[in-house]
């Protein structure tokens, strides 16, 4: 079906400006050599073997998606196009939250969690964050990842971003540690190590 909707024929210089493509052995990207290759194969032009879309797929090994896709952009965009291969068109993502979102959704993972919960829930954060009116809709997954950016960076100047630096003086017993963790429960607790003294 897609060989009868997008019939490749080369014409004469289309076909030695592809021969001498493949030929050549530098300054040629393997894509795009790749992609030479599938269209002499499947030239119905007078000079072309017309092999089908499956016999392409054999002899270079690659998936028949990819041999349909270069006989569509050579039929509906041109030879230039068909060479090149194209970069996905992706949707331009919204910010879901801001820098003021950012704090406010930090100052709720510091705060105290609700009655009957001991810790805060990447889900409750995110039912707070709309119950305030902070942002419309957010899912658990943007507030993770939030949080994990903010609190858990090793670059971060945040609260509890920071590893407590374990190279200090050797006087003191006691030192205090807040580690970063994958958990869903948020809110950070300090933990306390004993450090014998011999091997500070």
């Amino acid at each position: 079906m897609s060989e009868k909707r997008y019939v490749v024929r080369l014409t004469e210089d289309e076909r030695s400006m592809l021969m001498a493509l493949v030929k050549k052995e530098k300054g040629v990207a393997a894509r795009k050599r790749l992609r030479a290759q599938v269209l002499l194969k499947v030239d119905q032009g007078p000079q072309g073997p017309a092999w089908t879309d499956e016999e392409t797929r054999d002899a270079l090994e690659i998936h028949l998606n990819t041999v349909h896709t270069i006989r569509r952009d050579l039929v509906e965009q041109g030879l230039d196009v068909a060479l090149e291969r194209r970069p996905p068109v992706r949707p331009s993502r919204r910010c879901i939250l801001d820098a003021g979102g950012e704090k406010e959704l930090i100052a709720i993972a510091q705060s105290d969690p609700p009655k009957g919960r001991a810790c805060w829930t990447l889900h409750l954060l995110a039912g707070r964050m709309i119950e305030l009116k902070f942002v419309d809709m957010i899912s658990h997954e943007t507030v993770r990842k939030t949080l994990k950016k903010t609190l858990c960076s090793p670059t971060s100047r945040s609260r509890g971003s920071s590893r407590q630096n374990t190279m200090g003086s050797t006087s003191r017993a006691w030192r205090m540690c807040l580690p970063c963790t994958n958990s869903r429960m948020i809110r950070p607790c300090r933990c306390c190590a004993w450090m014998n003294s011999r091997y500070n």
